[in-house]
């Protein structure tokens, strides 16, 4: 399901599917082992997850032998710049400067990194 247009993500489904960018391809089993520990999420919860994504566009699937087997649908660097975007413009009306500011002063962003921000600015 190839679609510009997808159907935004669940908090739940948002950390499930870098798991599965980071293998390129993963099982229900592995996706659910590679939980970190303290996350009590079941099985059958993230099978749900992984088909709803699919669902959605942002995964495929391929059996192999029992198991579903799946795979990025679409590409990581659209769905983060489609999720940051769509952010942006629902809470701070399509201004990004006040997400960067909030960045700045919450996030632990280094001096080093804000001069780097900088640098972003005079390469266009």
């Amino acid at each position: 399901m190839a679609r510009s247009k997808r159907p935004a993500m669940s908090p739940a489904e948002t950390e499930v599917l870098p798991l599965v960018w980071q293998s390129q391809e993963a099982t229900v089993q592995q996706v659910h082992e590679a939980l970190p520990s303290n996350r009590k999420v079941t099985y059958v919860t993230i099978a749900t997850l992984l088909r709803r994504l699919e669902e959605k566009g942002y995964l495929r699937h391929h059996a192999r032998g029992k198991a579903f087997v799946y795979g990025p649908a679409a590409k990581k660097e659209d769905v983060i710049r489609r999720t940051i975007s769509d952010l942006v413009e629902r809470l701070f009306g399509g201004n990004p400067v006040p997400l960067m500011q909030h960045l700045a002063q919450h996030s632990g962003i280094s001096d080093e990194d804000i001069e780097r921000l900088k640098g972003l600015g005079k390469k266009k």
